[in-house]
């Protein structure tokens, strides 16, 4: 069973940047795309970005020019830099395959607060 495990959340000002990491217990970036998720408090869990096994990334509006998503294939890692945040962009963040197919993980909370 493929393990996600995402960390690098954590209180900041608005303005403020974050870099957000993806582990997996096996070998799963080169062969799936990939999606970053957020769940904001009393909202439905959202694709906020997600990078094709061929490196092809896509952004939902509201974080374009904003959060980057890349990979490390060799670390079995996936990151979501987030910059210029937001206090709507407060949620705990997720990783998962684009059809959602893993197990989720704990997530890790960002706090976007002055």
């Amino acid at each position: 069973q493929v393990q996600l495990v995402e960390s690098g959340g954590g209180l900041v000002q608005p303005g403020g940047s974050l870099k957000l990491s993806c582990a997996a217990s096996v070998s799963i970036f080169r062969f799936y795309a990939m999606g970053w998720y957020r769940q904001a408090p009393g909202k439905q869990r959202e694709l906020v970005a997600h990078i094709t096994s061929d490196g092809t990334t896509n952004y939902t509006d509201s974080v374009k020019g904003r959060f980057a998503i890349s990979r490390d294939v060799a670390k079995n890692m996936m990151f979501l830099q987030v910059d210029n945040l937001k206090p709507e962009d407060t949620a705990v963040y997720y990783c998962n395959t684009l059809n959602r197919g893993l197990i989720w993980g704990k997530g890790t909370l960002v706090t976007v607060s002055s």
